[in-house]
């Protein structure tokens, strides 16, 4: 049992240091690896598998709502980039820059992809030129590189990987029902998909993505009562097709220009994950996203037809469509328990002599510890159950109730700070003028920034909470990832 022991006494404690308990995960369950590149990663099989299973579920919904993936360059000429001038501004601190083909510098500098929009509208000029043309819903699944100075596995690193959609349409509301639409079809995934509860909302002027007419978010709470942006959806009116000569021939046979949208998740969703399930035992992982869904570990395996049960059990939960492992390695059920505990596999099943006798086995749910033995004539319908409702079920109300009560209603700035200073930083739902100089006090006063203008509005009083004019808005505040 020492190995047992030293795998969980490897990590850090989240109660005493979140951000290295964070770091322990990643590394002990092997998501990721560092490398030579400051500031970049290597996502290991079973991080990657996660990711995997990310893509396919989006995938799937983006094409069954009518989009293509696409795949555009890696480099961005620098003449290109500076067509759009709120757009590279907003990127310029973060671009890293080619400047030499070979031994030859280059007479126009190369930017690496931080975000693809310029690249989708010198497309769209070339390919747009009747009302016949639109939409064009596209989506690329690529890398990016943005030059962070501070960086941390999955949450910011200065290349990851994301889903970038970029659609094109004839009119402003078919734009904007499609940024609308888009950030649904996140936040369901992530409220289903990943069990995580999320916050929908309109992001403040001053925090919206570069060059946008509006940026639309979801807001995760992580269980350190830090807030991480889940996945943004923009709408960018007709601003770039201007910049970028993008025109098309409408049904009135007038040239017009066309409106756009952008919208994307990223590898940080799998930092969501650890942070909104993990406990100090390693990853919890929901069954959507989990690599390994089941975990068969045989006991006294080395005792006559305990393999060939176990075996029989494998074959049988692969018939019904789960994603399930059997561990007849050599090392002993305390190890395997500790080390699937560990990689957070939703449902570990227990197999014995005495188990065969009594024709059951023992099952354990990782999110809750619970176990239960249940009848090998059952398992697989049992099992499925587990995975498709009970589980995502109890992990989302698990995270909905943490969510709850890290959740304050203040104001006044003096309630903010008292609320953090005696339970802890959270969500903090306060009122406010729409005045960017007020957003900027608040955050300097207090330590919490806008979140989001959340869609679900509460009147929770008529005044501001920082200059005491009348209030527009009821905003989520929060310290953030």
């Amino acid at each position: 049992m020492a190995k047992d022991k030293k795998l969980v006494s490897e990590i850090t404690s989240m109660d005493e240091d979140f951000a290295q308990w964070y770091t322990d995960i990643c590394k002990k369950a092997e998501l990721i690896e560092y490398t030579s590149v400051k500031g970049c990663m290597v996502i290991r099989p079973y991080g990657y598998a996660i990711w995997e299973n990310i893509q396919h579920i989006l995938d799937t919904t983006f094409k069954e709502l009518g989009h293509e993936n696409v795949c555009m360059p890696m480099f961005i000429p620098e003449s290109l980039l500076q067509k759009e001038k709120d757009h590279v501004e907003g990127f310029a601190p973060e671009v890293a820059w080619v400047t030499h083909g070979g031994s030859e510098k280059l007479e126009d500098r190369l930017c690496v992809r931080p975000t693809s929009e310029t690249l989708f509208c010198e497309h769209y000029a070339n390919i747009v030129h009747s009302y016949r043309d639109l939409p064009k819903l596209y989506n690329q699944w690529v890398s990016v590189v943005r030059w962070e100075k501070t960086t941390r596995p999955f949450l910011r690193s200065r290349e990851f990987l994301w889903q970038e959609g970029h659609t094109i349409h004839a009119t402003a509301e078919e734009a904007i029902e499609e940024t609308e639409r888009m950030l649904n079809v996140y936040a369901d995934f992530c409220e289903k998909s990943l069990a995580m509860p999320v916050v929908k909302g309109k992001k403040t002027e001053s925090d919206k993505f570069a060059g946008a007419v509006s940026t639309y978010a979801i807001e995760a709470l992580m269980h350190d009562g830090k807030a991480l942006q889940a996945g943004t959806s923009h709408y960018f009116g007709d601003g770039f097709a201007k910049a970028f000569g993008i025109e098309y021939t409408d049904k009135e046979n007038k040239r017009v220009n066309p409106h756009q949208t952008s919208w994307g998740v990223t590898t940080r969703l799998i930092g969501a994950v650890i942070m909104t399930h993990g406990d100090n035992s390693g990853l919890v992982l929901p069954p959507a996203v989990a690599p390994i869904q089941a975990v068969i570990v045989p006991i006294a395996q080395h005792k006559e037809g305990v393999l060939d049960k176990a075996n029989e059990l494998l074959n049988e939960l692969k018939a019904a469509g789960i994603r399930v492992k059997l561990d007849d390695s050599e090392n002993s059920p305390g190890w395997k328990f500790a080390e699937y505990e560990m990689k957070g596999v939703p449902v570990r099943i227990e197999i014995g002599p005495r188990d065969i006798e009594e024709n059951q086995c023992i099952i354990a749910v990782r999110y809750s510890g619970e176990k239960k033995t249940v009848a090998l004539g059952d398992l697989d319908v049992y099992v499925k159950a587990l995975l498709e409702k009970e589980i995502p079920e109890g992990m989302f109300n698990k995270a909905a109730e943490n969510r709850a009560n890290r959740t304050y209603t203040c104001t006044s700035l003096d309630e903010i700070t008292k609320a953090l200073e005696e339970k802890g930083d959270g969500f903090v739902k306060a009122m406010w003028c729409g005045d960017e100089a007020c957003e900027d006090e608040i955050k300097e006063k207090t330590g919490v920034g806008s979140r989001c203008i959340p869609f679900e509005q509460e009147n929770l009083s008529d005044k501001c909470i920082c200059c005491g004019k009348p209030a527009k808005h009821m905003v989520y505040w929060g310290k953030a990832y």
